[in-house]
Formats: structure tokens, C-alpha cells, sequence
């Protein structure tokens, strides 16, 4: 119970289910509510996914790869900057009129992994969660419970992505109580956010690249 709680007060305000919720609604308001929810239990499905290999699995593909966390984030973030200030200058352009009911079901579809579930719902905040959750708990676990603190961290990301699918399922009802102005107004202030958000993610794996290089300086200015 204890490891359950650690993984969802982790998981919870880096995936904030509710407010990528407005934002999955801001990409997907052009479609019918039954499409809506087929893609938003798409994507829940997906997230729980990612969750759930990312733990044991994250931090042996960086390693394989030689990906470092920081990298990570700073590739991450740039996506999610790039999908905000794009949503947040679609309205602009694009009408409910211009875009016909069979093409967005189609490209949505597409994009229920990429990027409607990566980066925009779990990104490389969420992924950096669960590799450092598996590497700390890899440096102090016995092995006896492991498997425990795994089905403890696997039904927290089930619960995650039960809220996710909440939250993305009904965005609709938002729609509805603030109407097509109070929507495209939501939205755009949500896109603002999403873009936000990607830029404090690069500002975050850039700070911690330029942290390492000026301790390597340091460390090689130092007298032998």
C-alpha cells in the first residue's frame, strides 16, 4: 500500500490526467463523442503500456542506447512545445466546417500512440518518474520484494490510466457547459500551458546537461 501510494502521488501531477483532458479535447473536438472515447480508451491502454514497460525496462534501452534522462527530456519537450504552439494556433485557421467527420476519425486513430499518448499524456516526465522509481528500488530491494513493489507500481499506473480515460472519454461535457467561445478560449489558454510545460521540460534536461559539462570542466581544471 505504501509503494502504491509513492506511485501514484509520483505519477499523478506529472501525467495530470484532467488537465491533458482540455488539451485532448482541444485536438479532438472536430470528431463525434463515440469517436472520442474509442480513442481515449486507445490511449489509456497505450499510457498504462508505457507505464508499465518503462519500469523495468526504461533504464536498460537508455543504457543500450546511451540516451541519459537529461537527452531525454530535452527531445521530449521540444515535441510537446511544438504540439502546443501548434494547437495554439490552429483556431486561427481552422473551422469546424473545413474539416469533414471521416478524415479526423482516420488521423486520430493514427495518432493515439504518437502523439496523443507520447509525449502529450506520458512524456519524459512520466518516463524519467519510472526509471528512477526501478532504479531506486533495484538499489535497496531485496529480492523477495520485488515483486510485490512491481504489482504495487502496476496497479498504480492502472490507475492512472483508468483516470486518463476519464478524463479524455468525458472532455466533452466541458464543451457543452462552456460552449464553442468558452471552448476555443479553454483551449488555447490549455495550448499556452502545453507549450509552456515543454519548454520548462528542455529548460530542466538542459539545465542538467549544462550542470554535468561544467562539472566535467571542473573537474578536468583541477591539479593532479
Amino acid at each position: 500500500m505504501q509503494t502504491f501510494l509513492l506511485v501514484l502521488a509520483a505519477l499523478f501531477p506529472v501525467v495530470n490526467p484532467p488537465g491533458s483532458g482540455l488539451i485532448f479535447l482541444g485536438i479532438t473536438r472536430h470528431i463525434s463523442p463515440q469517436a472520442r472515447r474509442a480513442l481515449a480508451r486507445r490511449v489509456a491502454v497505450n499510457a498504462f503500456f508505457v507505464m508499465a514497460v518503462s519500469l523495468p525496462v526504461g533504464a536498460l534501452v537508455l543504457k543500450i542506447y546511451g540516451i541519459s534522462i537529461p537527452v531525454l527530456r530535452v527531445a521530449g519537450g521540444l515535441v510537446i512545445a511544438v504540439a502546443g504552439w501548434r494547437l495554439l494556433n490552429e483556431g486561427s485557421s481552422t473551422t469546424v466546417d473545413d474539416i469533414s467527420s471521416e478524415a479526423p476519425r482516420e488521423d486520430f486513430a493514427d495518432q493515439a500512440f504518437y502523439p496523443l499518448t507520447l509525449p502529450l499524456t506520458t512524456g519524459p516526465g512520466t518516463i524519467a518518474v519510472m526509471i528512477s522509481l526501478g532504479l531506486s528500488r533495484s538499489a535497496y530491494a531485496d529480492a523477495g520484494q520485488d515483486l510485490a513493489f512491481f504489482v504495487a507500481t502496476l496497479l498504480a499506473s492502472l490507475v492512472i490510466a483508468l483516470t486518463v480515460y476519464v478524463c479524455f472519454a468525458y472532455s466533452d461535457r466541458v464543451q457543452r457547459v462552456l460552449g464553442d467561445v468558452g471552448t476555443d478560449i479553454l483551449v488555447r489558454l490549455t495550448a499556452f500551458i502545453l507549450f509552456c510545460l515543454g519548454m520548462q521540460i528542455i529548460w530542466t534536461g538542459a539545465s542538467e546537461l549544462i550542470g554535468t559539462l561544467m562539472l566535467q570542466k571542473a573537474a578536468m581544471a583541477m591539479p593532479r
